[in-house]
């Protein structure tokens, strides 16, 4: 079920596009993805639901594209590369944090644990990907690090997509935020 770019391209499993995401490197990797869509999914849910008629089904899609999608350039760069393996939904999470950040950039509700402190989505989205980044150089674990990144792209490229009004509201939110500063 593990992603295997190399089984993908040699034996023409494809099904591992999207099987790699339904098991875990660990129990703390599996709950801290499940505590994260939890925190993020709800919000991007209910503003689905409230952008699009049928906005479950836009949820599901990208959700379930997020899998395939955040692996699509790790297949072509560790195709013939049999050591490489990834597990985790951490892809689909990806693009619904990113889903989360772009419709609502500055909620500060993500707590920082242990510490009483809570920040801005979109520092937690940075934060996050230069986590990502770092344990995907690393290379130690059969977590893909490397999918952090690309199911982010993905997550905002879709709800864009979706609701292209988002992208003058996204700016008149990050404006209206700096502008409190000044």
């Amino acid at each position: 079920m593990l992603f295997s770019p190399y089984l993908v391209s040699q034996s023409k499993q494809y099904y591992r596009f999207f099987t790699y995401g339904l098991i875990h490197a660990d129990w703390l990797h599996l709950l801290i993805n499940m505590f994260v869509l939890n925190s993020f999914g709800k919000i991007v849910e209910h503003d689905f639901e409230m952008f699009f008629f049928n906005g479950k089904f836009y949820y599901i899609i990208l959700y379930v594209c997020g899998t395939i999608v955040a692996v699509v350039p790790s297949y072509f760069k560790y195709k013939a590369n049999h050591y490489y393996n990834a597990v985790g939904a951490s892809g689909a999470v990806s693009a619904v944090i990113f889903s989360s950040i772009i419709i609502h950039p500055f909620d500060s509700g993500i707590m920082i644990f242990p510490l009483p402190l809570t920040i801005p989505a979109i520092i937690f989205g940075i934060l996050y990907l230069i986590y990502s980044v770092y344990m995907d150089k690393k290379g130690q674990d059969n977590v893909g690090h490397n999918a952090h990144f690309w199911g982010a792209i993905f997550g905002i490229l879709y709800t864009i997509m979706l609701k292209p009004s988002l992208v003058l509201r996204f700016i008149k939110q990050f404006l209206l935020f700096f502008s409190t500063f000044i």
